[in-house]
């Protein structure tokens, strides 16, 4: 299974939980490689939001308020920088009662085959980790447990926010790694 293929298995799966949403940029129409993985995603499941990032991660902690768990999509990283906002002086101190979760997915843009500019393949990873005192960020890798990651994330048995970061230039691997 590729890295590609395993993000798509377990977007499937979150997609059967019953409390599930996604939202997002491209999570009902095509425009970008994460549209891809939702596949297996029921439209009813999935909400379409503008370009208004921090506005996006506002409408997440309502929702996870209402006990939904939130899978938040920004397509890049240097996006979800707009919505810093949300992320520190609301999500991470817990200002809420949350008994929903918020998970963010981000990816770092690809650089291959051709680079998209800075404003799309920033890596922001450490600079979030020093942010948060209470939002846990995590990185994938090629190798790393998917799967296991977001089930992690969903079954945490009090309200978590988490944001994982995926890397767009592995996608591109898909024909020639296998996990």
């Amino acid at each position: 299974m590729t890295y590609f293929d395993e993000l798509t298995r377990t977007m499937t799966w979150l997609g059967e939980q019953p409390d599930t949403v996604f939202i997002g940029q491209q999570v009902r129409y095509p425009g970008n490689a994460l549209y891809k993985t939702l596949a297996g995603v029921p439209d009813e499941k999935k909400i379409e939001f503008p370009v208004a990032e921090d506005c996006q991660l506002g409408v997440s902690i309502g929702l996870a308020m209402m006990g939904k768990t939130v899978i938040s999509i920004y397509p890049r990283m240097d996006f979800l920088l707009c919505a810093l906002n949300q992320l520190v002086n609301h999500l991470d101190k817990n200002l809420y009662p949350l008994t929903g979760k918020v998970i963010i997915r981000t990816c770092i843009g690809a650089t291959k085959p051709m680079h998209p500019g800075v404003q799309h393949c920033g890596d922001y990873t450490e600079g979030l980790r020093s942010l948060f005192d209470n939002v846990v960020v995590e990185k994938l890798r090629l190798n790393s447990p998917i799967n296991a990651i977001y089930q992690s994330s969903y079954y945490s048995w009090v309200p978590v926010a988490k944001v994982i970061i995926e890397e767009a230039d592995l996608y591109g691997m898909e024909s020639r790694t296998r996990l």
